[in-house]
C-alpha cells in the first residue's frame, strides 16, 4: 500500500509539473512575435486608468482645484463653469504598495504643486509629458519596432522616444522626455531613461522629480492584446528610496487604433500669450462674459 501511495503522489507530482511545462509553453506560444524572434509590440497602446490624475489610490472629487466651502471644500472659481466635465474619477492607484517615499524636505513642494495646480501642472500648458507619465495620459501611443530599432510616437503633443539599443553614454543635456537607453532582457523590453530635465510632473496630483530622476521601464507582452508596464523610479534628491509602478496596457484595434493629431500648442497659445494682445480679449481680473 504504501509503495502504491508513492507512486500515486510520484504520478500526480510528475503531471503536474508536465502541465506547468505545457502552460508555460502555450503561454509564449500565444506571443505575437517579430522575424527575429522578439516579442512584437508593434501597434496603437493605451491604458485604461486614472493614473494620470492622481498615481495613487483615491476617491472621485468635485475637481482638481477645490477651495474651502461653508460645509466643506466646493470646487474652486477657475474651475467651477466645467461641473461635472471637471470632476476627478476614482482609481485604485497604480503604485506598489501605494506609498510614494518622498523625503521630508521634498514634501512641501509638493504640496506647492497641488494647491496651484492650475497654474503649475506642466499638462495644462502642453509641455511635454516626459517618461513616465507619456504611457498613462488619456491619449494613445504607437510603437513602431523594426529589427533592432524601436520608436514610440505618442498623441499628445507630438511627443517621441527613439530606444538606442547602443548606450551613447550621458545624454548631452538635459530634456523634456530625455534619452532612452534599450535592451532585452528574456522576452521583457527593459528601458532606462536619464537626462530628464526637471519640468514634469508624474501627474495631475503634483508629484514630481528632480533632473537626478532615473525610470527603468519594463514592457512585458502577455499576450497579443495586453502588455505589462512597470517602471521603477530612482531620485534621491526627491525620494528616500525607489518606488515602482505597474498596469496594463491594452492595444487598441478596429479602424480607429491609429493616432491622431492632438499638437496642443496652438490650443493654449491665448492662454500663455493672450494678455499680451494690444486689447486682450480676458484682461487679468476680469471674469469671462
Amino acid at each position: 500500500m504504501l509503495i502504491n501511495k508513492q507512486i500515486v503522489l510520484l504520478t500526480g507530482f510528475v503531471f503536474f509539473m508536465l502541465m506547468q511545462g505545457v502552460a508555460k509553453a502555450n503561454e509564449t506560444a500565444d506571443i505575437p512575435r517579430t522575424p527575429d524572434g522578439k516579442p512584437n509590440l508593434n501597434g496603437v497602446w493605451q491604458v485604461l486608468n486614472s493614473a494620470n490624475y492622481n498615481l495613487l489610490a483615491h476617491p472621485a472629487k468635485a475637481a482638481m482645484a477645490m477651495q474651502a466651502g461653508p460645509f466643506g471644500d466646493v470646487p474652486a472659481k477657475s474651475v467651477l463653469a466645467l461641473g461635472a466635465v471637471g470632476a476627478v474619477p476614482a482609481g485604485m492607484g497604480v503604485v506598489v504598495n501605494n506609498q510614494i517615499p518622498y523625503l521630508p524636505e521634498a514634501i512641501a513642494q509638493l504640496q506647492e504643486n497641488q494647491a496651484n495646480w492650475l497654474n503649475s501642472d506642466p499638462e495644462i500648458k502642453c509641455y511635454l509629458p516626459g517618461v513616465p507619465r507619456a504611457t498613462y495620459l488619456p491619449h494613445p501611443f504607437q510603437i513602431f519596432q523594426s529589427g533592432p530599432s524601436i520608436f514610440i510616437a505618442y498623441e499628445f503633443a507630438g511627443a517621441n522616444r527613439n530606444l538606442l539599443f547602443d548606450d551613447p553614454g550621458e545624454a548631452p543635456i538635459d530634456s523634456w522626455m530625455g534619452q532612452s537607453t534599450a535592451s532585452w532582457d528574456g522576452d521583457t523590453l527593459v528601458v532606462i531613461v536619464t537626462g530628464q530635465n526637471d519640468q514634469t510632473w508624474f501627474d495631475r496630483s503634483g508629484n514630481y522629480h528632480s533632473a537626478a530622476l532615473v525610470v527603468t521601464e519594463r514592457y512585458t507582452l502577455k499576450n497579443a492584446h495586453i502588455m505589462e508596464y512597470e517602471a521603477r523610479i530612482d531620485d534621491p534628491k526627491v525620494f528616500s528610496e525607489p518606488w515602482t509602478i505597474k498596469m496594463p496596457i491594452y492595444r487598441r484595434v478596429g479602424a480607429d487604433a491609429r493616432l491622431q493629431q492632438f499638437k496642443c500648442v496652438e490650443f493654449v497659445e491665448e492662454l500663455l500669450y493672450g494678455q499680451l494682445r494690444k486689447d486682450p480679449l480676458n484682461p487679468e481680473g476680469k471674469d469671462d462674459e
